[in-house]
């Protein structure tokens, strides 16, 4: 059943896996809710030192590059500020001290509202496509940061002691998933600015007119079902 109650976010945390992850698929939410006064934090858990086909570019040039790639597109779809913690890209697995760190970030951040991709959604025969492992650690990650490791004050004690991080409870998650969805967000009107941010991304863009191609086709498919041109669509936890 679609949840139709409209979400304008206070402030939103926006996670991927990889620099590009977030501005592939909710960078239309991103612009949106930055237009209508939502503080947009990104926080991008990987390096990204695994992704380009081009063996002259070392590691160290690529996450460096698609560190400036993500602040520049950020900025242009008005988030706040980029959180990275610089995992190693391609071999990311949810363990304790990843789970910490982003507790860490949500407490920093306090957002009411959390965006990243729903680990369950392991592969799409539709789309020709397997999520890449690292997008599910992410996203398993993540669910267990927002519940109840953020929320709990006897967990991770340090952070209240020696960082006078104090526990947050987030009141929604929206979770990337192209097979499921149950809510959606209208970005008929940010479209074009979704395109743009996510060309920014030069390092991953080897054919712009493919990946215009490719989102126009995502979010006409959402946008079907949400009774409008463009839209961006999720799977919407109000968490009790």
């Amino acid at each position: 059943m679609a949840t139709q109650t409209p979400l304008t976010p206070k402030i939103a945390l926006m996670v991927g896996a990889h620099a590009d992850d977030i501005d592939f698929c909710a960078s239309g939410t991103v612009a949106k809710w930055a237009q209508n006064g939502t503080e947009v934090h990104y926080l991008v858990i990987t390096d990204g030192s695994k992704g380009s086909d081009d063996p002259a570019v070392s590691c160290e040039q690529l996450v460096a590059r698609r560190e400036q790639e993500q602040r520049s597109a950020a900025k242009y779809l008005g988030a706040a500020r980029v959180h990275f913690l610089h995992y190693e890209d391609a071999m990311l697995q949810v363990t304790p001290e990843l789970k910490k760190d982003v507790v860490r970030t949500i407490r920093q951040v306090r957002p009411d509202t959390v965006v990243v991709m729903d680990p369950t959604f392991i592969y799409s025969a539709d789309h020709g496509f397997i999520n890449h492992p690292d997008h599910r650690a992410a996203g398993q990650a993540t669910l267990d940061a927002v519940y109840p490791l953020a929320r709990d004050c006897l967990t991770y004690p340090d952070l209240r002691t020696s960082e006078k991080l104090e526990p947050h409870k987030v009141k929604h998650v929206l979770l990337i998933n192209f097979e499921r969805q149950n809510f959606f967000i209208d970005i008929s009107d940010v479209f074009e600015t979704k395109v743009s941010g996510l060309l920014m991304h030069t390092s991953q863009i080897p054919s712009p007119e493919g990946a215009r191609s490719m989102l126009e086709s995502w979010a006409t498919s959402a946008g079907v079902k949400a009774g409008c041109r463009y839209a961006e669509g999720f799977m919407r936890i109000d968490v009790q």
